[in-house]
């Protein structure tokens, strides 16, 4: 075993996998993933352990995801760290192979943003909660799943803040509150008041907590203040723990209600729940705010993540004049056309 690793109860692989992800305390779509991919690896090798396979096995299963499934640069890199995390954490075995495997550049792609104007037919075109949920991801530059999983405790009106808490790299942050969506989340908090009211009356399953604070505070999940500001209208199980208790909205209804949206509002690029956050973060720049503050914000660890917003507003605002407008003109191009 790699050295600070307890040994591992489970006798079955994959449940040694799941073992080991929960005690690092890795998310739970971390653990479906990398689950995936370590069974998709054993039965594309017939079902042979993996402690038996090597370099060539490995690289093998890689080039078959690239040149036969033909799956993109990101999908690539998660099936390596899936297998890298499997011999490393898992098997406890750390060849020299494993650091050689070069992982596939991942394209930097120009992020698609809206104008103001874009933005404003579009949060028009929904309504109910996910017109909510959007207008808070374009108010505060907020990840798709960080504004869901957003509990009472975590907005604080008197401050005009909401904190992000165990954000991307388990990180928390602070963004501001839109003033002019404090109203409605209030709205918002007296609905989930009730449905948190309902669950209590029922002696329903508190929601999920941190698994510290689930252990030392077990009643931490049943208080108000860790209720979720976004409940799901059913209930589901837990797929860990398998308790039936109440989760928060699921994205798949954001989604859905932003593509009924784009078509009403009759914009005709790519837009997803992410293209408002890179709204946000392009019309902050527009607006002169300092780029060390957007990269706070957007939680980016690196600025240079940051940059890639600076290049859509150098394209959007045309600071670069093409040659054949300064030898043209007005006039020139008028005779041409």
């Amino acid at each position: 075993m790699k050295p600070g690793n307890p040994p591992l109860q489970s006798t079955r692989l994959l449940d040694q996998v799941r073992e080991r992800i929960r005690y690092l305390h890795y998310s739970f779509s971390t653990e479906r993933l990398y689950v995936y991919w370590v069974r998709f690896f054993i039965r594309w090798h017939g079902l042979k352990h993996p402690r038996d396979r090597g370099a060539k096995e490995v690289e093998d299963f890689l080039t078959m995801l690239a040149t036969e499934r033909k799956v993109s640069a990101s999908t690539h890199n998660q099936a390596l760290s899936a297998l890298l995390f499997l011999y490393r954490e898992v098997l406890g075995v750390d060849l020299p192979w494993l650091y050689n495997i070069n992982r596939p550049t991942r394209a930097r792609r120009i992020p698609s943003v809206l104008t103001k104007d874009e933005v404003a037919g579009l949060l028009a075109a929904m309504d109910g909660e996910c017109a909510l949920l959007a207008r808070l991801l374009y108010g505060t530059g907020m990840r798709r799943m960080e504004r869901i999983r957003l509990r009472v405790n975590d907005v604080d009106f008197e401050r005009h803040v909401i904190i992000v808490r165990e954000a991307k790299g388990n990180k928390d942050r602070v963004v501001m509150l839109p003033r002019s969506l404090a109203p409605a989340l209030r709205l918002q908090m007296l609905a989930a008041r009730a449905t948190w009211e309902a669950d209590r009356e029922a002696q329903r399953a508190g929601v999920q907590v941190p698994d510290a604070l689930s252990v030392k505070y077990p009643r931490f999940g049943q208080s108000w203040g860790w209720f979720w500001m976004f409940p799901s209208p059913t209930l589901s199980t837990d797929p860990r723990s398998g308790i039936e208790r109440r989760h928060h909205l699921y994205e798949e209804r954001l989604q859905r209600s932003l593509k009924r949206a784009v078509k009403l509002a009759g914009i005709v690029r790519p837009v997803s729940v992410h293209t408002l956050r890179h709204s946000f973060a392009t019309h902050l720049l527009q607006a002169g705010t300092d780029i060390r503050t957007v990269q706070e914000l957007l939680g980016h660890s690196d600025v240079s993540t940051t940059m890639i917003y600076t290049h859509v507003l150098k394209v959007e605002a045309g600071q670069t004049m093409s040659p054949l407008d300064s030898i043209t003109g007005e006039q020139g191009i008028s005779a041409l056309s």
